[in-house]
C-alpha cells in the first residue's frame, strides 16, 4: 500500500509539470513585418495635343522584401492647375512587384486644362509569399537595344527580350526608361511581347514622346516582366526551372589526375 504522503507528493509534481508545459513553452514568433513598397523615382511631362493636353508619366516602385510579391498595386496619378484644382485623375493598375526587385511603369492620360503639377501615389500592396527562393526569379535578358532619335523629337527604342526559363512566357511587358547624362529620369514607354520561348527572343519596338524641350538622352534602361496584378505567372516560370547555362558537352580530354584530389593529398603530407 502506497503511503498517503507519497501520493500527495506525486500529484503535486504532476501539477507543477502541467503548469510548466503550459507556461514554459517558447513564445509564439511574431508575424514577419513587411516593408511597404517605395516609389523611388517619378517624372511627368505635359504636351499640347489636339483635344487639350497629353500627360505622360514614368515611375519606379521598389520591393525590399526578398520573399514576397507585392500584388494588386494601383497607382493614382493626379494633376492640378496653378490654383490647386484637380484637372486630371487616373487610377492605373500595376503589375506585381517581384520579391526584392523593382517595377518600372509608364502611362498617359488626357486633360482639358494644363496641369501645373502632377503627382503619383499608390495604394498599399497585398503581400503573397513567393513559391521559390529569391535566386530562382531570374531577369529576362534584354539584348541589342537601339535608341533612335526621331525628327519629331520622339525616341524609337528597339531590341530583343529573352526567356531564361524552360517554359514559354505567355506575355511580357517591356519598359524603357530614358535618362540624361546625370542619370535623371526623363520619361519612358512600354509595350508587350507574347509567347516568349527560350532561345527565340522576339523583337520589341516602342516609342517615347513628349520629353521636355532640350532633353538629351544618354542612357536607356530596358526591363521586362510578367504581366498581371499577381505574381503567379512569374511563380510558374520559376517553378519550371531555368534553362541550363552550359548545354554543350566539353570536347577537351579529362584530367589524368583530379586536381582537387592532388591538392588534398599534398595538404595531408
Amino acid at each position: 500500500m502506497i503511503p498517503h504522503s507519497r501520493i500527495v507528493s506525486v500529484l503535486a509534481l504532476g501539477a507543477l509539470g502541467a503548469i510548466c508545459l503550459t507556461g514554459c513553452t517558447p513564445e509564439e514568433q511574431p508575424a514577419q513585418e513587411l516593408k511597404p513598397l517605395a516609389l523611388k523615382e517619378q517624372v511627368s511631362t505635359i504636351v499640347k495635343s489636339a483635344d487639350g493636353y497629353a500627360v505622360s508619366w514614368a515611375g519606379v516602385l521598389s520591393n525590399a522584401n526578398p520573399w514576397h510579391f507585392g500584388e494588386h498595386v494601383v497607382a493614382t496619378i493626379v494633376g492640378r492647375d496653378a490654383k490647386g484644382t484637380e484637372v486630371v485623375r487616373m487610377d492605373q493598375p500595376l503589375d506585381a512587384v517581384p520579391p526584392g526587385g523593382s517595377l518600372a511603369f509608364t502611362g498617359q492620360a488626357s486633360a482639358v486644362e494644363k496641369p501645373a503639377k502632377v503627382t503619383i501615389q499608390y495604394r498599399p500592396a497585398q503581400w503573397r509569399p513567393a513559391a521559390r527562393i529569391p535566386s530562382a526569379f531570374q531577369r529576362f535578358p534584354i539584348t541589342r537595344v537601339q535608341t533612335l532619335h526621331q525628327k519629331d523629337g520622339s525616341y524609337l527604342i528597339t531590341g530583343y527580350v529573352g526567356n531564361p526559363y524552360q517554359v514559354a512566357a505567355s506575355s511580357l511587358v517591356v519598359n524603357a526608361l530614358l535618362r540624361d547624362k546625370a542619370g535623371k529620369l526623363l520619361g519612358g514607354g512600354s509595350t508587350f511581347v507574347d509567347d516568349v520561348k527560350a532561345g527565340s527572343p522576339p523583337r520589341f519596338i516602342l516609342t517615347v514622346a513628349g520629353l521636355p524641350a532640350g532633353s538629351v538622352v544618354a542612357k536607356t534602361e530596358v526591363t521586362a516582366r510578367t504581366w498581371g496584378s499577381t505574381g503567379r505567372p512569374f511563380d510558374e516560370l520559376a517553378l519550371s526551372g531555368a534553362v541550363p547555362v552550359h548545354t554543350v558537352k566539353p570536347t577537351g580530354a579529362p584530367f589524368e589526375v583530379d586536381r582537387s584530389t592532388q591538392i588534398v593529398s599534398d595538404h595531408k603530407e
